[in-house]
């Protein structure tokens, strides 16, 4: 029974992030722009993309191409 406790404090220890740190929202926001059919951009979309939202604070933009 023991075993269960000293589990789940590690859990908690590498599940709970850093503060400042939004990784587990960083993951959720690349998911999401994966499943509406996009891919993460480092700094803008190509020409014949769209942006359709985010993947990151920090700029990262979620492209997917221009629907005709």
């Amino acid at each position: 029974m023991r075993f269960h406790y000293l589990l789940f404090a590690f859990l908690i220890l590498f599940l709970v992030p850093a503060p400042g740190d939004a990784f587990i929202r960083k993951t959720i926001q690349k998911l999401f722009c994966r499943i509406r059919g996009g891919r993460c951009a480092m700094f803008s979309c190509l020409l014949k993309e769209e942006q359709i939202g985010q993947c990151s604070n920090r700029g990262r933009k979620c492209c997917r191409m221009k629907k005709k």
